[in-house]
C-alpha cells in the first residue's frame, strides 16, 4: 500500500497523520465545515437546515452563516432553534453550534465573499439573488453549492463529484481528492556528449547582472 485516502473521524485522521511519510495520504481532513453566503432573498428555513446538516456530524463541526441581511440572520437563528427542539441529534448539534457556530453580518456582498475566501470552507453554499455572479468571486472553497436547491447533502450522497474535501482553511492550497492524486510523476533528464561540447551562450542581461 503506497497511498491512503478517504474520510473518517478523528481517529482516522490521527492514524493517517501517524503513517504519513511511510506512505502518502490525501490530506488530514475534518472536522466537517459549512459556510453559507446569503442575502435577503434566501429562505431562512433552507439556510438553517443546511447549517445543521453539518453540525449534526460532529461536536467539532462548524456551521457559519455570512449574510448581508440582519432580518435573515434573526430568522435563521429562530429556525435553528425550532429544528433543535425536534431533531434526534440535537445534543451534538447544540455542542457544535455553541463552539463553532456563527452568524456573521457583512455590510456588503463583497465583504461576505472576502470573509468566505479568508475562511476557505470545506462546503460553501451561495444562496443569493445572483448566485452565479457571486460564485465567480470565490477563490477558496472545497465544494461550492449554487442556489437554494443545491443543498450540501447532495454533495455527500448524490451529486457525483468526489466529496473528500480540504478542511481547516486548506482549501487555500488543496483541491478535492481527484484523479491527479493517484498520478505519480518523475523528472527525466538526458544530455548527450554533443550537448556538453556545445558552447553555452549567456545573454547580455545575465552578463550585466553577474557583473
Amino acid at each position: 500500500m503506497n497511498k491512503i485516502v478517504g474520510p473518517g473521524n478523528i481517529f482516522v485522521a490521527l492514524a493517517k497523520k501517524a503513517v504519513y511519510g511511510h506512505v502518502s495520504i490525501d490530506s488530514i481532513a475534518g472536522p466537517s465545515e459549512i459556510l453559507v453566503i446569503a442575502d435577503e432573498t434566501a429562505n431562512p428555513r433552507y439556510v438553517a437546515a443546511d447549517l445543521l446538516s453539518q453540525a449534526e456530524h460532529d461536536e467539532l463541526a462548524s456551521a457559519i452563516l455570512v449574510t448581508t441581511s440582519r432580518d435573515l440572520a434573526k430568522e435563521v437563528s429562530a429556525e435553528v432553534k425550532g429544528f433543535l427542539d425536534v431533531l434526534p441529534r440535537s445534543e451534538i448539534m447544540r455542542k457544535s453550534l455553541d463552539n463553532y457556530g456563527y452568524i456573521l453580518l457583512a455590510d456588503t456582498m463583497e465583504k461576505a465573499v472576502e470573509t468566505a475566501n479568508s475562511i476557505a470552507p470545506e462546503h460553501l453554499e451561495i444562496i443569493t439573488k445572483n448566485p452565479f455572479e457571486v460564485m465567480t468571486k470565490i477563490q477558496n472553497a472545497g465544494a461550492v453549492f449554487i442556489g437554494e436547491y443545491s443543498c450540501e447533502p447532495l454533495g455527500d450522497y448524490f451529486a457525483g463529484p468526489n466529496h473528500i474535501l480540504p478542511t481547516n482553511g486548506t482549501a487555500k492550497f488543496f483541491s478535492p481528492l481527484g484523479v491527479d492524486d493517484f498520478i505519480k510523476k518523475s523528472s527525466i533528464i538526458y544530455y548527450s556528449r554533443e550537448l556538453w561540447r556545445r558552447p553555452i551562450k549567456i545573454s547580455n542581461d545575465l552578463q550585466s547582472r553577474s557583473a
